[in-house]
């Protein structure tokens, strides 16, 4: 009876997944591209996660070269400058989440308190362009901007008759450069999703928040700021876990020697040691360790989430 009984389960659940599948047929279409992207550049190359246990000769190619265990992981435990490397991006990482990750979710709690929807719709495209800007031209822009000769804000230092700072040349200065662009670049767009929430809450809860006499910052407090908190988790679980996936683009463009020693994060130095130097094993090494670091570091924010919410918010 029970083996009947499975059977039949199986059968109806079989049968259900069977019409939905005709139901969203279109939907699953679309999912044909993204998936195929995923499965050619991002789960594909895997496989080359190898060499980083071999010592890859391109000649010999990838299976043909001797495996050599942790060698690599040894010699760049042994290397002040993957030291010094690491600890650049988790600095940099973390000023860059204290403060990129608030921007988005202020912004979009202050933008949703605007009711000139002229007005809102014209700041939420003049914040949504920087997203859109290659950093190649947003980093040829901050070096005129900050020029110590042609810059605006040093030739206004200079009418002041103080000496120009030459920010992207300052070690002190440097990381806060690379934190205010970021968030500047990103506020805007991270702000989407956010704002996706808010425009999902029930309208019923504020008029009757109001009737009971809550103020803006009341309904922002006890309504809004709790029902976008699903979203806010998860985003923080997937902000946690990126903290040691710097931004190449960003700081590979505005990098440069004088700043190297405080610049020099893991994804520039596994291009130079990789692209430049051809240590091949050595750099793919270094991949692999900041990919693992970061998915523990997802697994762990998502636990502590979980527990803190009660298991309530989380992504699985």
């Amino acid at each position: 009876m029970q083996a009947k009984a499975k059977a039949t389960s199986f059968s109806q659940r079989k049968s259900k997944l069977i019409k939905d599948i005709k139901r969203d047929k279109l939907l699953l279409t679309m999912l044909i591209i993204p998936l195929l992207y995923y499965a050619i550049f991002h789960y594909g190359p895997m496989y080359g996660a190898q060499i980083a246990f071999k010592d890859y000769k391109f000649l010999k190619g990838i299976f043909g070269s001797e495996w050599v265990g942790l060698k690599n992981f040894k010699m760049m435990f042994e290397q002040p400058s993957f030291l010094q490397v690491f600890l650049n991006t988790i600095i940099i990482s973390t000023y860059k989440l204290i403060f990129g990750y608030p921007a988005p979710i202020i912004f979009a709690l202050i933008l949703s308190e605007v009711h000139h929807v002229k007005f809102k719709k014209t700041v939420q495209t003049v914040t949504y362009l920087p997203h859109f800007i290659s950093w190649v031209i947003l980093a040829g822009m901050f070096l005129t901007f900050l020029s110590p000769s042609i810059g605006p804000i040093n030739l206004l230092i200079k009418s002041l008759g103080l000496k120009p700072i030459f920010f992207l040349g300052d070690p002190k200065l440097f990381r806060g450069v690379l934190v205010a662009t970021s968030v500047w670049k990103g506020f805007g767009w991270g702000s989407i999703i956010y704002l996706a929430a808010i425009s999902g809450i029930d309208p019923e809860l504020y008029e009757a928040a109001i009737i009971d006499g809550a103020n803006r910052f009341d309904r922002m407090r006890y309504i809004t700021i709790p029902s976008i908190a699903p979203a806010i988790s998860i985003t923080f679980i997937f902000a946690v876990g990126s903290i040691i996936n710097d931004d190449f683009d960003q700081i590979f463009n505005l990098l440069n020697d004088a700043v190297l020693s405080v610049g020099e994060v893991i994804s520039t130095y596994t291009y130079r040691r990789g692209l430049i130097r051809h240590e091949y094993s050595y750099s793919a090494a270094v991949g692999l360790f900041k990919n693992v670091i970061s998915f523990v570091l997802v697994i762990i924010t998502n636990f502590f989430t979980k527990k803190i919410s009660d298991g309530e918010y989380g992504i699985w």
